[in-house]
Order: C-alpha cells, then sequence, then structure tokens
C-alpha cells in the first residue's frame, strides 16, 4: 500500500471515529485547487526546453496552505493526472503529500492548511544558472496563486535555501518585497535561527515526551537511526548529546554500527570529510539491510516510506519506532509491531518540527521581528510537548493507538474549521 492510500485509509478511519457527515468527509479529500502550467526555458547551449511545474493546495480552512516544492524527474506528468471527484478517487502521490501537511499542521496547531508541488526535472543535469531561470518562469506562472495569505511553499527533495531565495525575489516583482511568502530562507533574506536543525530537533522532543509517558528518558537508551541526512544527524546529533547511545547508523552510503555506542561528532567530521560512513574508525561495517532489525531500544527511520513492512517488521526489536521518515511503517507492518507491543510514534507529529520551525519563520517575517535561537528551539520544544499531550487525549477519548489519536486530532480539527466557517454555506 502505497502513502497515498495509506494516508486515505486512515482519513476515513479518523473521520468514521469522530462520527463526520459523509459529505464532509468526502469535502476534505478534495483538493482546494491543482495547477499545472509549461515552464520553458533557454538551456545555457540556447536550446529551448519545457519542463512542466505544479502545485496541489489542499486545504485552506485553518490558514494558508503550507507545503515544499520539490524538484525531481518523476514529478512530471504522472503527477498531475487529472481526476474526476464524483467519487472517491485515488489521487497521486502529490495529493496524499498536500492532504498529510493538511492534519501535520493540524496536529501542531499551526494555523496552516496543506499544499505540495514543484518541477519535473533532474537537478543534478541543469547548471546553476538553468535552474535560477527554470524556477523564475515557474514563480512567473504561479506568483498569483501563493501568497502570504494564500500559500507559502518551502523547500523539498532538490530544492533549497537559494531555491526559496529565487522564488522571494520573483514574487516581489510583482507584489513588493514578501519575505513571508516562502520559509527555509537564507538567514539574510529573513530565514529562521534553527531552521535547519528543526526538524531532527523536533524528533528528539516529540521522543522526550513519548519516553517520559513511560517513565524513560533519552540518557541510557540505544538507538538504532536509518537514514544519515539533514534530519537522521541532526536527530543522532542531539540524542547523543543527551545521553542516549546511537548503536548503529545507515545511509545510502552503508551503515556502521558499535553496541558501546557510536561517537555520533567524529562520525559527523568523518562523513563530511570523506562523503560516506564506511571506514569509520570508531564502528564497525554492518549490512545496511540490517539496521531495521539491530537490537536497540529505540528504532528512528529518518530516510525513505515503506522501509517496515511485512517482510521485517516481525524481526524489529526495537521497543519504540520514531517515525522521523514520512509513511517508513506500512500497514502490514503497523499491524505486526503493534501486535508485539512496539510502541509507534507516527510521521504526521514526529517530523512536525520542520514545519513548525517554518511557521515561526512566516511569524517572524510578518512581524518584522526576528528571534533568536534559544526561542526558536523553547518555542518548537513547547509546541511539539503540547501536540503529543492533545494527541494522548484523543487516544484515551476513544480508545486508539498513537497514529489514529494523531488522525483523529487532525481531522477535528480541520473540520471542525470548515464548518465554523460555513461549509453549507
Amino acid at each position: 500500500m502505497n502513502a497515498l492510500a495509506a494516508t486515505n485509509r486512515n482519513f476515513r478511519k479518523a473521520a468514521r471515529i469522530l462520527g463526520i457527515d459523509s459529505k464532509i468527509e468526502k469535502s476534505l479529500m478534495i483538493p482546494f485547487r491543482e495547477i499545472k502550467v509549461e515552464c520553458t526555458i533557454p538551456k545555457d547551449d540556447g536550446t529551448l526546453v519545457s519542463y512542466v511545474g505544479f502545485r496541489v493546495q489542499h486545504d485552506n480552512s485553518r490558514g494558508p496552505m503550507k507545503g515544499g516544492i520539490r524538484y525531481h524527474p518523476e514529478d512530471a506528468g504522472s503527477e498531475m493526472n487529472t481526476h474526476s471527484y464524483n467519487d472517491y478517487v485515488e489521487p497521486d502521490e502529490v495529493n496524499a503529500l498536500a492532504q498529510l501537511m493538511t492534519w501535520k499542521t493540524a496536529v501542531a496547531d499551526i494555523p496552516y492548511g496543506g499544499a505540495k508541488g514543484g518541477i519535473g526535472c533532474s537537478p543534478k543535469d541543469l547548471s546553476f544558472s538553468e535552474l535560477e531561470r527554470l524556477t523564475r518562469v515557474f514563480t512567473q506562472k504561479i506568483h498569483d496563486l501563493i501568497g502570504v495569505n494564500t500559500d507559502v511553499p518551502a523547500p523539498d527533495m532538490g530544492t533549497n535555501a537559494q531555491t526559496m531565495a529565487w522564488i522571494l525575489d520573483e514574487y516581489s516583482k510583482f507584489h513588493g518585497y514578501s519575505p513571508a511568502v516562502v520559509t527555509g530562507k537564507p538567514i539574510d533574506l529573513g530565514g529562521s535561527l534553527g531552521r535547519d536543525a528543526a526538524t531532527g530537533r523536533g524528533v528528539v522532543y516529540a521522543t522526550e515526551a513519548l519516553l517520559a509517558e513511560h517513565g524513560k528518558s533519552v540518557k541510557g537508551l540505544t538507538f538504532a537511526i536509518q537514514g544519515f541526512g539533514n534530519v537522521g544527524s541532526w536527530a543522532a546529533k542531539l540524542f547523543h548529546e543527551r545521553g542516549g547511545k546511537v548503536v548503529a547508523v545507515s545511509d545510502i552510503t552503508g551503515a556502521v554500527r558499535n553496541p558501546n555506542g557510536i561517537d555520533i561528532h567524529a562520525l559527523l567530521k568523518h562523513k563530511e570529510a570523506t562523503g560516506k560512513l564506511a571506514d569509520f574508525s570508531g564502528a564497525d561495517v554492518m549490512d545496511s539491510n540490517d539496521l531495521l532489525t539491530q537490537e536497540c531500544d529505540v528504532l528512528v527511520p529518518c530516510a525513505l516510506g515503506g522501509v517496515l513492512n511485512r517482510e521485517n517488521a516481525g524481526d524489529v526489536r526495537a521497543k519504540f519506532v520514531i517515525e522521523a521518515a514520512n509513511h517508513p511503517t506500512d500497514p502490514d507492518a503497523d499491524e505486526i509491531l503493534s501486535k508485539k507491543g512496539v510502541v509507534i510514534l507516527p510521521d504526521i507529529y514526529a517530523n512536525a518540527g520542520g514545519v513548525t520551525v517554518s511557521y515561526f519563520e512566516w511569524v517572524q517575517n510578518i512581524q518584522g521581528f526576528m528571534w533568536d535561537e534559544d526561542k526558536v528551539n523553547a518555542e518548537l520544544k513547547r509546541y511539539m510537548t503540547k501536540a503529543f499531550h492533545n494527541i494522548k487525549g484523543m487516544c484515551q477519548s476513544h480508545d486508539c493507538n498513537l497514529r489514529m489519536g494523531a488522525f483523529t486530532l487532525g481531522v477535528n480539527r480541520v473540520a471542525r474549521a470548515t464548518l465554523l466557517r460555513g461549509w453549507e454555506a
């Protein structure tokens, strides 16, 4: 089951638990708007080339829509098929991600809806100047459909702070200087301190809230972390600094383990110097496929979706799974792990630190008053801790697990906002 089908299934289950009217349920699944545009640019050699740009805006009942812009070759065409919404339809992957953002922002209780978009291109095959031209043309095509109070993009796969800087500059040519139109910007253009570490730091705050509920703390527990990119490396570093013992780490270059604990600061220096985890003197090489079944207290998948499935879930030895990636646990694995007594902290909450600090960036830009990093981190901890207790409240009210507690919390908030604004008017 892909991320889309799993998201729709969880949404429908939450809607049934909440007793939401079928018409409202159907309305909440239909995207507010789907945009598809042609972006033609001259390449450096003078030839013209066209790319498909798109944006799926899912829901704006609780505030401006929010979500990443990705540059990826698979995002062209197939991800923007035209659908008929006369009945429930299986929308594409981007619709699922846009919908997930709606529930995620509601769980975190920040005043946003969900969106997702991008351009079907391979960024590694484009020069710096070609990427700039492509980003500016895309912005010209959608500038009247995004905005500070409408839809606020952010970086995603294949994009970064520089991409956001180009969007900001191009958008401002039409609407005046508007730093709050995108988040994840460079600090010099109004980006927020603490944004780079936000998702990983949010994972740690979420884990601390969960462990406290079980009478435990990070200190002294063992952690296995799949994925050592931005999220995984920050999570590993922060767990390590709090006295946690990171016993295994993997990324696309390989995997290493040390049952006595890995010196994460030394591993980060090694990875920066060599570009890979292998040959690190402080740990032994292991098979990447074994990381998910490594003996540990806490397993943190930070990379791809669907890595925990019916084939390997039975072999997972962790007591807690923290979903730092989007949809790392498929429904079969969810069921197997739950029967084993493994506690799963769902992605819809666990990785919400990034969008929460994006909200802080937007707030700072609107106020024209920037925060220091300590304030950003303190506010992030407050939001993540409060959201966990709200999820637990829904678990107790509806006698459900943490995943359904999070979904019922998010869906309920969006449905309430929809009705209060006058859905039937």
